[in-house]
């Protein structure tokens, strides 16, 4: 079935090109000078350029330690069909605004959800971690389908439902599945959100989003309420003299792992306006650190922020009796997001928080100085019991 379906469409696209052929067309030479561009504040991963008959998308180093980069031109219908271009300077063209997406991070769902496009996602890679209730209605009714794992996507599947584009994310850019679906001639986009080193630079790809549903207006109104709520929880919180301490992380295997000086999450901490212990610690991922020197450091700390996976005091203590040693375990000041789910366990910090800073924000204000935000209620984050 799925060898007569390529030969089908191989067919219709021959006839496609054929027609189109004896059609006369604008040879379009592309330019390097920008008509408008798409303004983009805080994110470094992308950039969106707009000219007259075309746009192009530029992804810049999508994983960690990359200097890979790709062009993608981004067409509608009215654009396709009276201009040609010369496709080896892109590394896809894709026919805007998308029709039919698959996306392979739930870092990506928000965005669909806040530009009002959610109906076009076909396909993810394990459904089950998606917390969203919309999206998870459309999954209980058949309109998204179960890919597999990231790592292994099924492509079998994936080419069955064959979407205009796929969004990817890459740890190395080393991706078998991916390059199966390039062949099959379906565009693959590298979303490197997660390698921002920013809340706001995070959020802002909500615009790229934006460039593919040919709603570049709608993301920047969305992105700049989000700006604007987290500037606001920002400031708020500096009307505080007290900071408190805070602790981070967990250990795994021996090794205390938190969040370095300069990654996005002492960012939120240095934003809440409190004292957090590592914040001077540079370091381009995650800490690690021997039991000692945590506990030397941090047992009297006021706050313990996201403990790992732990999802109670009880589970704390039945990991490591030590746990039991730090003033915020007894004072019962430990907070997670961990236990905030949706209903087939997907955290929903790991895929709404990305998108909305300004909420993570807000709660981290609200633990810190309850007396700032009475009315708030916290959207991720629960206090361990």
């Amino acid at each position: 079935m799925l060898h007569r379906r390529v030969v089908f469409t191989t067919l219709l696209l021959n006839l496609f090109f054929w027609n189109c052929q004896n059609k006369p067309k604008q040879e379009i030479p592309v330019s390097n000078t920008s008509k408008t561009a798409v303004q983009i504040d805080y994110a470094t991963g992308f950039s969106i350029n707009s000219f007259e008959n075309h746009s192009v998308l530029n992804i810049s180093n999508p994983w960690p330690n990359s200097d890979t980069n790709y062009r993608y031109l981004l067409l509608t219908k009215e654009q396709a069909a009276k201009n040609t271009f010369n496709t080896l300077d892109f590394d896809g063209i894709i026919t805007i605004p998308i029709k039919k997406m698959v996306v392979t991070s739930t870092t990506h769902i928000p965005a669909l959800e806040l530009l009002e496009v959610e109906n076009t996602l076909i396909g993810f890679p394990g459904t089950d971690y998606i917390s969203s209730e919309k999206t998870r209605k459309r999954i209980k009714s058949g309109a998204v389908r179960e890919l597999g794992k990231n790592e292994g996507l099924n492509t079998e599947v994936l080419l069955e439902l064959y979407p205009n584009v796929v969004i990817g994310f890459g740890i190395d850019g080393n991706n078998k599945s991916f390059e199966t679906i390039k062949k099959s001639g379906i565009p693959v986009i590298y979303n490197g959100d997660w390698v921002e080193t920013s809340p706001l630079a995070k959020a802002e790809w909500i615009k790229f989003f934006g460039a593919l549903y040919n709603k570049n207006e709608q993301a920047e109104t969305i992105f700049k309420t989000i700006e604007t709520n987290y500037l606001d929880a920002k400031k708020l919180a500096q009307n505080t003299i007290n900071k408190p301490r805070v602790l981070s992380g967990a250990m795994y295997k021996d090794i205390w792992y938190l969040p370095s000086g300069t990654s996005p999450e002492a960012q939120l901490l240095k934003d809440a306006n409190v004292n957090y212990l590592w914040e001077n610690a540079e370091s381009k991922g995650s800490l690690a650190l021997n039991f000692e020197v945590v506990f030397d450091k941090a047992k009297d700390a006021d706050i313990w922020i996201s403990p790992s996976y732990y999802n109670s005091l009880e589970a704390l203590e039945k990991a490591n009796k030590h746990y039991t040693e730090f003033d915020p375990f007894k004072n019962k000041q430990i907070y997670s997001f961990v236990n905030t789910a949706g209903e087939t366990g997907g955290v929903t910090y790991y895929e709404l928080g990305t998108a909305r800073p300004d909420l993570v924000l807000k709660d981290l204000v609200k633990i810190a100085h309850p007396e700032l935000l009475e009315n708030y209620e916290l959207q991720f984050f629960k206090r361990l019991e």
